[in-house]
């Protein structure tokens, strides 16, 4: 009988130990609707991209994946807002490279620590930016951009999406590593910025390629070299920077998932090899490298160490050329 009470009483505190570890597992995830939250306005690179990850996820994951947008302030406010949103796998960052290694060397007060407050993801895809002028432009060559800007300096005009873009940017790192000064006019978005470079308002700019592709194939602007370290697939023709003369200008432009900080290693893990198995379906890869997007899909460590290079990188350039946000 005391054998018996023993044998019944391990079963129940076995079965009790079994119940409390099945209460402590968390459940499956997604269990509930995911927010891809954009820190920019509808329509550009960025939200195209969230949008078509937004559609894969959904279908791959079963769960809803909704993309929403907040912008202002360059892209900390919707950053910032990520980062204050609990980590159980319901809110995740699409951004570019803005809010994460340009914008915390511009802004003062930054609702966020770029390198500290994320949990990153991956990398989805990058894309070299390219010089272009418009097509009625005498310049046809890198080397009669760079000639013309040390005859008459800080009198070419160089086109950018504002202060502090990755398109301002490059210019600025041009400039820097040729010892050459354009001028340079910051608009309110890429948008206005291409409008006047096809009207020939300004002398050129330095472009994501996929913002620009359809001009160069249209014939209304010259494509004279892109910022990658090989030519980009969609301007076969097209020189790199150090092919056309220029080192050290090697630019691209990225786009990002990353969660707030403190994510469950599972919900991460699972997170990740979906954005990377939806960057890789074929219609997807069609979509974007069609456009001249390059897939990357790296790992969050390579993530955090691609990151940490971009950030001090950009930190040099703003610094040595004393750019402001203003």
């Amino acid at each position: 009988m005391k054998r018996l009470l023993t044998s019944m009483a391990l079963g129940t505190a076995l079965a009790l130990a079994s119940a409390a570890g099945a209460l402590a597992q968390p459940a499956t995830w997604p269990s509930k609707p995911v927010t891809l939250l954009v820190p920019f306005p509808p329509g550009g690179s960025t939200d195209t991209i969230a949008r078509a990850l937004a559609a894969s996820l959904g279908k791959s994951l079963n769960q809803t994946f909704v993309v929403d947008n907040k912008a202002g302030a360059t892209g900390t406010i919707g950053a910032g807002g990520v980062k204050r949103a609990a980590p159980d796998g319901s809110t995740f960052l699409v951004t570019s490279l803005g809010p994460l290694v340009i914008a915390p060397h511009l802004i003062k007060s930054m609702p966020y620590d770029a390198l500290k407050d994320f949990d990153p993801i991956t990398v989805a895809v990058q894309a070299p930016n390219v010089l272009v002028v418009p097509v009625a432009s005498p310049h046809k060559t890198l080397a009669d951009v760079v000639a013309q800007q040390k005859a008459q300096p800080d009198k070419m005009t160089f086109a950018s999406s504002g202060n502090g873009s990755s398109d301002h940017l490059t210019a600025e790192l041009f400039w820097q590593e040729t010892g050459t000064r354009g001028l340079h006019i910051p608009y309110k978005g890429g948008g206005p910025a291409i409008s006047d470079l096809l009207g020939g308002q300004v002398d050129a700019s330095f472009q994501n390629v996929n913002a620009v592709l359809q001009h160069i194939r249209a014939g209304k602007l010259r494509a004279l070299a892109v910022t990658g370290t090989q030519r980009a697939a969609v301007l076969p023709d097209v020189p790199t920077m150090a092919e056309a003369g220029v080192k050290n200008v090697d630019v691209y432009s990225w786009q990002a998932v990353l969660g707030p900080k403190g994510l469950p290693p599972e919900v991460r893990n699972r997170m990740h090899e979906a954005v990377v198995a939806a960057l890789n379906e074929p219609q997807t890869r069609q979509q974007f490298t069609a456009v001249g997007l390059e897939i990357v899909a790296n790992t969050p460590a390579q993530f955090a160490e691609f990151q940490q290079r971009e950030f001090a990188r950009w930190k040099k350039v703003i610094e040595t050329g004393k750019i402001t946000a203003d």
